[in-house]
């Protein structure tokens, strides 16, 4: 038996020892001396494997929808005449907004989804505020991002470049010059309506504006309205996404979109 008074040696020197003696890389684990643990296997999870999804650097998805590529509108058709061809004009590889047209939306109708766009408002300058390269994106054709020359030019703050439009301003200004092509990575998550249409989870919308985070996981209070407060009231589970026409000639090109799997 150890005296008290050696106690405290014998406790460092044994110490000491099992330091000395830890395993090194290669060598054969040591038995699981915390039996009482769950075992590591407990919480490790084999399936289903989540599926294999190619992301070239600078490219498109593979599993993406291609929207636009710079080619033909064969995915998109007008609004105020469903099913007839896009008004707007073809110019280089970009799509450009005939104003006076109305608005286009995509013929496929989508609910959650990830959406990469990019768009150039006019280089030259003609106008303030609410009229220099308005446009915007509306998913399911009723929650709108703002598309805005937002570059030195002063608006209401949530109407500008990066709002969800009337809601929620950008946490930063990431706005180009006229005339630069700017970039929106956009994750949508659609609201959940229950029974007798009670809104159950709102709508969601997180933002990227030139790869910077403009929007975090905000919370829609209903669809987007220019008067009065939004409300929301029970729609179809899958809309077409939507591009407005807003007076001015803002292009866009390379837009795709991913169809993804949120839980319920």
């Amino acid at each position: 038996m150890i005296p008290l008074r050696l106690l405290p040696l014998a406790l460092f020197i044994a110490g000491g020892a099992a330091f000395a003696a830890a395993p090194k890389a290669g060598d054969t684990p040591p038995v699981d001396q915390t039996p009482w643990l769950p075992q590591p296997a407990v919480t490790e999870f084999w399936s289903p494997e989540p599926p294999i999804v190619t992301a070239p650097s600078g490219g498109i998805p593979s599993d993406a929808i291609v929207l636009f590529d710079g080619k033909s509108f064969d995915a998109w058709t007008s609004v105020k005449t469903p099913g007839a061809p896009v008004p707007w004009k073809l110019e280089g590889d970009a799509m450009v907004v005939v104003p006076q047209t109305g608005h286009i939306e995509t013929r496929q109708s989508f609910r959650d989804v990830q959406l990469h766009l990019e768009f150039r408002c006019p280089a030259e300058v003609t106008g303030t505020s609410q009229g220099r390269g308005n446009s915007g994106v509306f998913f399911m054709g009723q929650y709108e991002v703002q598309i805005l020359d937002s570059y030195d030019n002063k608006t209401y703050v949530n109407g500008q470049a990066g709002s969800i439009y009337k809601q929620f301003p950008p946490l930063v200004n990431a706005s180009r010059g006229p005339g630069e092509w700017q970039t929106y990575d956009i994750v949508f998550e659609a609201p959940r309506f229950g029974f007798g249409g009670i809104m159950r989870t709102p709508a969601r919308i997180t933002v990227f504006h030139n790869g910077v985070l403009v929007q975090h996981a905000a919370e829609l209070r209903g669809p987007t309205v220019f008067r009065g407060f939004p409300s929301y009231k029970p729609h179809a589970d899958r809309l077409p996404l939507q591009l407005q026409e807003h007076r001015n000639p803002t292009a866009f090109r390379n837009i795709w979109i991913r169809e993804i799997n949120l839980p319920e």
